[in-house]
């Protein structure tokens, strides 16, 4: 890819020099290829941007690379006026403008207007006031001290437009729905070139959310429904809790259509209701899906979901995986919490069978979970699970029964759930066990795994992600069983190395897990079309026992992607670094739904 990139920019440069080259030995006057070419002099920045728009020529002037001539005499007759027209929003009310007209070829020509700006109108007076009941509000008074133009600067009239439009929209975004301006003037003196300013903002009463009203979905009880809402009755007006509640019912994955509107007209002593009106996707769902992944193999699924049993808005999920590596059968049940829409109570039974290169896991539990939602994008969950295993990891053969009470903790954050190009998510995770609970051995684990993008320029995205894994353990390794040790390799995990191949070794040379885990990727993408990227990444981690036996694998490579609704595909070829007799390994991830 780089040696490619090196010809391309070779051979672009060699043609560069050469144009320059050409055009020093022959000069020629490029001016003279264009129809019109309109100079302007004497002005800079912002003043000479909005003269340039007002000098653009009209549709019908240039045709067919000809200028006609009674509309250009025309345009150069009204040429002055626009110009002085263009300079008053910046406070220029007495300019000087100078224009002539030169035939340049035999149908070309170029218009040179010349700005004589003379000095500009400054302001002498300003008063900007809020009436009614905002007019103590904090929020609104911190906007009119910090308003953008003061007495003695220059006029100008996108900074007062800018100043006005923020107060007002301000005041609506606090609830004051009725907020105007009944005075709004700026009186100009062009002899003594001065500006007095007056504006004043009339907030009008502070709008309450009323009553919420649901219609076209008499299949959810209102309160379940009203998990969704964003505010509460008796709430200050925001449109923008609004327009998030109609965000997340629309994103419930329950309703194809979702008008969530507010009735001024119909307040009552301030309070408006709230009408949404909903159109319901159907309740049960079944999906088969197929994939492949060079750590899963080929892998097929059947998923059945319901999204409203018992007519409560209660779920049920059951997926059946079958996989050349994994092979299971999952049932969950979640009831929601009332509080808000992350909030709920689940129940789920799940049985597998897992046969890798380096262990046989056959294992079923049952987990019971309540999460709790804090702020927007955190979730806090406590759960308990009674799991029993039977496992071979390299020569050990064994089973354990487990009771396992746990906490978790999630932040998230991205901008988009399809192909984020910023965000971060951040999990932390406490759990343990011993044999006082009736478990076969006793254990501490603490996990932490983070993944965040950060854009870079030129559609570049840096993304990076690390995972780690403690364990406190007085017993040997033996009696840990598989699903609680720790692996690193594979295609989320240490690139260009098999799948859970990394780890400590018993006395054969068999992987057999670790205690601890440390892993970590740093990948820079670069987005090509809408729906291609390409990346280079670096990986590096391993699990290990003591850190004084810790080994560092690394792997690094590059990557295509291709981005669909449903998710990334992804083929990446990665290269062992530090080891003798360096390996390449092809990593492939597609995931269809059909």
């Amino acid at each position: 890819m780089n040696s490619h990139k090196y010809s391309y920019t070779r051979r672009h440069a060699a043609r560069h020099i050469f144009i320059v080259v050409f055009l020093l030995l022959f000069p020629v006057d490029l001016h003279a290829q264009e129809p019109l070419e309109v100079v302007i002099n004497g002005i800079e920045g912002e003043t000479l941007e909005n003269v340039r728009a007002a000098l653009t020529p009209p549709a019908g002037l240039v045709a067919d690379g000809k200028v006609n001539i009674p509309w250009l005499e025309l345009f150069v007759a009204d040429a002055p006026e626009k110009v002085r027209e263009a300079l008053e929003p910046f406070g220029y009310y007495d300019a000087r403008v100078e224009s002539s007209l030169r035939k340049e070829g035999e149908s070309s020509y170029r218009l040179l207007v010349t700005v004589y700006p003379g000095s500009p109108v400054k302001i002498t007076e300003l008063t900007v006031r809020v009436r009614g009941p905002g007019g103590d509000d904090e929020t609104i008074r911190e906007l009119v001290d910090a308003f953008p133009l003061n007495k003695g600067d220059i006029l100008n009239h996108s900074s007062y437009e800018k100043g006005k439009d923020l107060l007002k929209a301000r005041a609506v975004e606090l609830g004051y729905l009725d907020a105007d301006f009944p005075v709004h003037e700026i009186r100009v003196s062009r002899g003594e070139r001065t500006a007095r300013i007056a504006l004043e903002m009339e907030t009008g009463i502070r709008y309450r959310f009323g009553e919420t009203t649901f219609s076209g979905a008499p299949q959810y009880p209102n309160r379940f429904l009203g998990r969704y809402l964003d505010y509460e009755k008796g709430e200050f007006f925001s449109p923008k809790k609004l327009g998030q509640t109609q965000i997340n019912l629309g994103s419930s994955d329950r309703f194809k259509g979702v008008v969530a509107t507010a009735d001024r007209d119909k307040a009552e002593d301030s309070a408006m209701p709230v009408r949404i009106e909903l159109s319901p996707l159907p309740r049960r769902r079944l999906r088969p899906g197929i994939g492949y992944g060079t750590d899963t193999g080929v892998r097929g699924s059947v998923r059945y979901k319901d999204v409203n049993l018992f007519l409560l808005g209660h779920e049920l999920n059951a997926e059946i995986n079958v996989s050349q590596r994994l092979q299971g059968v999952a049932v969950a049940y979640t009831a929601p919490g009332y509080r808000n829409i992350n909030s709920s109570m689940g129940l789920q039974v799940n049985i597998q069978r897992e046969d890798t290169s380096t262990y046989t896991n056959r294992l079923a539990a049952l987990e019971g979970s309540w999460n709790l939602s804090l702020e927007r994008g955190q979730l806090l969950t406590f759960y308990a699970k009674t799991q029993w295993e039977d496992y071979t990891i390299g020569s050990q053969k064994s089973s354990a029964l487990l009771i396992l009470p746990g906490i978790r903790f999630s932040l998230r954050d991205f901008d988009s759930p399809i192909r984020p190009t910023r965000g971060y998510r951040f999990t932390i995770e406490a759990r343990g066990t011993h044999q006082y609970l009736g478990s076969s051995t006793g254990i501490l684990q603490g996990i932490a795994d983070i993944h965040a993008i950060v854009p870079l320029p030129w559609r570049f995205s840096l993304i990076g992600r690390a995972k780690t894994g403690l364990s406190l353990q007085n017993e040997p390794l033996k009696d840990l069983p598989a699903s609680l040790r720790f692996f690193a390799g594979g295609d989320r995990s240490v690139r260009g190395y098999g799948y859970q191949s990394l780890g400590p070794r018993d006395s054969t040379g068999k992987v057999i897990g670790g205690k601890n885990l440390l892993t970590t990727s740093i990948e820079l993408e670069r987005a090509l079309f809408t729906s291609w990227g390409v990346a280079a990444f670096l990986d590096a981690g391993n699990a290990f026992d003591s850190l004084s036996r810790f080994r560092l694998y690394k792997g690094a490579g590059l990557g295509v992607r291709y981005y669909t609704p449903i998710g990334a595909i992804q083929l990446d070829l990665a290269r062992q670094i530090g080891v003798e007799d360096p390996a390449f390994r092809v990593h492939f991830n597609v995931g269809f739904e059909l």
